[in-house]
This record gives structure tokens, sequence and C-alpha cells, in this order.
């Protein structure tokens, strides 16, 4: 396994702790620990943000395109300004998954750039 791709499933396990992580049995929907920390109002968003920073930091360093990173940036951008209205904000996040998007538009990067095999990932067929 290549360094990159390394560093990619570490990112990706990421990803799926914070927006997949658990699943509801009744609506049988998964949500992570960004839908659940984001219930706190205002401290809960910024807490969540943490990781998403890691990811766009990590896809950075992994040498992802000003393009890439842009879109990444939106995803997050747009999980943190919905994410932060009470309730219909806490509804977004469970089913936006911005960290798993991220992270799969990374992967889909470096796949191009040829520095990863397999544009899919295992870890994030959850």
């Amino acid at each position: 396994m290549s360094d990159h791709e390394a560093r990619l499933r570490r990112l990706e396990s990421l990803a799926v702790k914070m927006d997949s992580a658990f699943r509801l049995p009744i609506v049988n929907m998964r949500i992570g620990w960004d839908a659940i920390i984001g219930i706190v109002p205002g401290i809960g968003d910024v807490l969540t943000l943490v990781p998403a920073l890691m990811i766009l930091g990590e896809a950075k360093r992994l040498g992802a395109s000003t393009a890439t990173i842009s879109r990444m940036g939106v995803n997050t951008a747009v999980d943190v300004l919905i994410g932060g209205i009470p309730i219909i904000g806490d509804l977004f996040d469970a089913r936006f998954k911005s960290n798993r998007r991220n992270v799969q538009i990374l992967r889909q990067h470096l796949y191009e750039k040829g520095a990863v095999l397999d544009p899919r990932s295992p870890l994030m067929a959850m």
C-alpha cells in the first residue's frame, strides 16, 4: 500500500466515524459523530469543524489541486452554514455527509494523478 493510500484510508476512517458510524434502526439511516455533536448549539458545530479542517489540511499535504481543495472547502462551508441552523441544520448534517464527500473528492483526484490505484474505497461503502 502506498503512503498516499495509507493516509487516504485514515481520512476515510475519520470521515466514516464523523458521518456514518451509527445506524438508526427505525429510519434505516446512518449518522455519525458530526450529527450527534452538532446537536449542541454553537459549540457542537465548532467541534465538528475540527475534523473537517484536518481532512482539508491533509488534502493539501497530499498535493490536492487548488480546484480540489476549493470544492472540498465549499462542502465544508455549506455543512457549517446550514448545519448551524437549529433543527433544520441538524437534519441536514445527518444527510449531507460533507466529510465523506470531501474524502471521496480527494480519492478521485489522487486516482486521476496516479497516486492511488482505485477510485473507490472499501471503507466508504457503508
